[in-house]
């Protein structure tokens, strides 16, 4: 019962900021930044308070399927909160508020066999922790380089459009993903890192395809950044090539995990 209060309460927190963000983005009210921070900071411990009564099992951590995406939406919305502090993301509460309401969901209704990490493996648990806030930034970037490209399209097509006048410049708006992109190409790379020293083996068939896909969304990640100083990339090509990298990595996080647990029943 305690797991189920604390979800429905995540879920209204989530709603109702998404509701202000949304009458906020078509002019129907003004929210400040401070009344969207408080809602988020409260729908926040509500999220944390129900990953602690769900992923912590006796001396482990249960990082299923469903769990990691639950701690992984929590991480993207904290890591979204402190930006929108001193950047204008404002409108990415629109997609990541209603995603991460969704992991509640999912995590209530579905169950999927147990994955688990011993809380004193600290290595094994520093690999998860780069990687999992990798993960999450790439989340951000991923849904900043939509924005950029329906900005970049409707540039052309309609300057007094809903989506214009809500947006950021677009120097601005190709700014913030590439800040993320940077961030969290180091994030990957340490990841990366940690797993070769913490994990026996990186191949190993259980994990041979996830890290084939870090390594190619890695070489995605650096070729933007290569094109962006050598080329000028931007705009719309920015945003492919952010999609693409982060497309692999969904591929090579998610993708391994739900033929493992839920298709194949495998836990560990």
């Amino acid at each position: 019962m305690g797991t189920l209060i604390l979800a429905v309460t995540t879920l209204f927190l989530y709603s109702i900021g998404t509701a202000l963000q949304a009458l906020s983005f078509r002019g129907r009210v003004h929210t400040s930044v401070t009344i969207m921070t408080l809602i988020g900071v409260l729908a926040l411990t509500s999220h944390g308070v129900l990953i602690w009564e769900t992923v912590r099992s006796q001396g482990a951590f249960n990082l299923g399927f469903f769990q990691s995406s639950v701690l992984i939406s929590w991480l993207i919305v904290a890591l979204l909160l402190i930006l929108n502090l001193r950047k204008p993301v404002q409108s990415l509460f629109l997609a990541i508020y209603p995603l991460a309401g969704l992991t509640v969901v999912f995590i209530l209704i579905f169950h999927s066999p147990p994955r688990f990490v011993a809380q004193d493996n600290w290595g094994m648990l520093s690999h998860i922790a780069l990687s999992v806030t990798a993960y999450s930034l790439f989340s951000l970037a991923a849904v900043q380089a939509l924005l950029l490209y329906f900005q970049n399209r409707q540039l052309k097509q309609n300057y007094n459009s809903l989506l214009i006048r809500n947006l950021p410049p677009l120097q601005t708006m190709e700014s913030l993903l590439f800040e993320m992109v940077w961030a969290g190409v180091i994030l990957l790379v340490l990841a990366i890192i940690t797993g070769s020293i913490f994990v026996d083996d990186l191949f190993v068939q259980d994990l041979a395809h996830k890290t084939l896909f870090s390594l190619m969304s890695l070489a995605v990640f650096v070729g933007l950044l290569i094109g962006r100083y050598t080329q000028g990339w931007r705009g719309i090509t920015a945003s492919r090539w952010t999609l693409a990298g982060c497309l692999l990595l969904m591929i090579g996080f998610y993708g391994s995990k739900f033929v493992l647990e839920l298709i194949f029943q495998r836990g560990g």
